[in-house]
């Protein structure tokens, strides 16, 4: 899987689900098999700051669809209700074996709740 990584920026809602929907297609608008791939994601504060989010395709946080190059991202309320409200970096990375590729990259806000969860 050639090239660099995709840059996206968005926004989580603390205290609140979020899910990202991501289609992998190669240059030719076809999606890339990913059979055999698992996922990884980490969000921090500084590269060098530890994770305060982690997901996984073992944690059920990553699903992939492998024929149709698709990758579920999920975050459950608990999880970002954890996440102080800032800015963060993130990468998320497909493993195959031992070929690693970094997907997309780029930073994410995570927006303070106000209504807290009862």
């Amino acid at each position: 899987m050639p090239g660099t990584a995709g840059i996206y920026n968005t926004v989580i809602d603390q205290g609140a689900t979020w899910t990202v929907n991501i289609v992998y297609t190669d240059y030719n608008g076809n999606p890339v098999n990913l059979t055999g791939y698992t996922a990884r994601m980490q969000l921090r504060e500084k590269f060098t700051s530890n994770a305060v989010l982690t997901l996984t395709t073992s944690n059920g946080g990553l699903t992939i669809t492998p024929l149709t190059g698709g990758i579920a991202v999920l975050a459950t309320v608990l999880q970002t209700e954890a996440i102080p409200a800032g800015f963060y970096l993130y990468d998320l990375e497909l493993t195959a074996g031992s070929e690693i590729t970094r997907l997309i990259q780029g930073q994410i806000t995570v927006r303070a709740q106000v209504t807290a969860n009862v």
